[in-house]
């Protein structure tokens, strides 16, 4: 007999970043697919990690996280955000920000509440809006400029609303939220009395425009749960270090979910993401104008082989419309390592209607320059007469 958890999950299979690596190892592809740089973290954030391991800190941690962490994480939120956060009641740490998103929506939600997020979202959402039970109502951001449309936001809300789900910067379409869009959902969210979850993980990734997070916004750091991690600033995805952080009492929610799911984890790595997170504002300049670069190398390189491009205002991924390489982005990207020799990700992955982005393509520049040199050029020769 098949349980009801089992029938909500059982339309997600392995995910699409795991389809498209296993590929590209199978042609040696340049995998310009899954987002993990390929660059080490910086040394202090390297050698504090070895210190904690060597020093012995490789039992479990705090449930809530080390001390160092939470005190870093409440002074980065000062310092960069001029929010005021007590690292003991209002500052949980997570096995990256994927469990922060699920214990938070788990914690939050009942079964039959509703979550608002926009499309295309990044894949975890929908499957932690699954488990819980809770149904999700989306908002489309629609190729190239991936605008708020306030007639198809205020549609998604209901008396059933229990939160708004928003990541800024986003994936996988590296749109930045304005002030103006944050505002309306804010004003949203307070009218529905519903909580706004966000997942802020490319925060000192933003190359246009400002990084404003909901929690700064008039009336909403009561009703705003602040998710990011380590790994895309520091380049350590693998050290699954995250936290969330909030009104005390939704934390206490979400740390009695969190203690089911991993316990602890990443207990080495987390005085080492401290020791990232107060080092001085010249690596957090130097970090954003080294991606910079490679932003603009690969969109420059993708509009050079004649496809549509959004340049992205933060993140790590540039869309491009690759309809005239086929007929649907799935299969242009199931082709795409053999084809051409790169590997990347279909946006229709990330929506619940594929037809809402039927050619576009998800490239990743957190790769070193002459990696996404190398996969440009073999799209141009692959593509020369597409």
């Amino acid at each position: 007999m098949t349980s009801p958890l089992v029938r909500r999950m059982q339309d997600f299979g392995e995910t699409v970043f795991a389809e498209m690596t296993q590929r590209a190892l199978a042609h040696d592809a340049v995998n310009l697919g899954q987002g993990f740089p390929d660059t080490d973290a910086p040394q202090p954030v390297l050698d504090a990690a070895v210190e904690a391991i060597r020093s012995g800190r490789n039992q479990y941690p705090p449930a809530i996280g080390v001390p160092e962490l939470r005190s870093a994480i409440a002074e980065h939120q000062l310092r960069f955000r001029d929010l005021h956060v007590d690292p003991d009641t209002e500052v949980l740490v997570t096995a990256g920000a994927t469990e922060a998103i699920a214990a938070t929506i788990l914690a939050l939600c009942e079964p039959g509440d509703e979550v608002v997020t926009f499309e295309p979202y990044y894949d975890s959402y929908a499957a932690s809006i699954a488990l819980a039970g809770a149904q999700r109502r989306t908002s489309v951001l629609r190729f190239p400029d991936f605008t708020v449309d306030e007639e198809s936001l205020r549609a998604a809300f209901s008396e059933r609303t229990r939160l708004v789900l928003l990541n800024t910067p986003h994936n996988p379409t590296g749109k930045v939220f304005t002030r103006a869009e944050l505002e309306l959902v804010a004003k949203l969210a307070r009218e529905h009395d519903a909580y706004v979850v966000t997942d802020e993980v490319y925060e000192h990734l933003v190359y246009d425009g400002q990084h404003v997070s909901m929690a700064t916004l008039p009336g909403m750091a009561d009703r705003t749960l602040t998710i990011s991690s380590g790994g895309k600033t520091f380049a350590a995805t693998g050290w699954k270090v995250g936290w969330v952080t909030g009104p005390a009492d939704a934390i206490a929610a979400v740390r009695t979910v969190k203690q089911f799911l991993t316990f602890v984890a990443s207990g080495p790595f987390q005085p080492a993401i401290a020791a990232g997170l107060r080092l001085p504002d010249a690596f957090f300049d130097d970090q954003r104008e080294s991606m910079l670069l490679r932003r603009d190398l690969l969109a420059e390189g993708l509009a050079s082989v004649g496809v549509p491009v959004a340049v992205p205002a933060g993140g790590y991924f540039v869309i491009a419309d690759c309809s005239a390489w086929g007929p649907d982005a799935l299969t242009i990207c199931r082709a795409l390592p053999e084809r051409a020799g790169v590997a990347a990700v279909p946006v229709s992955a990330f929506h619940d209607d594929a037809a809402a982005a039927p050619g576009l393509v998800r490239f990743a520049f957190c790769k070193r320059p002459e990696v996404i040199t190398e996969g440009v050029d073999r799209l141009r020769r692959a593509f020369s007469t597409a």
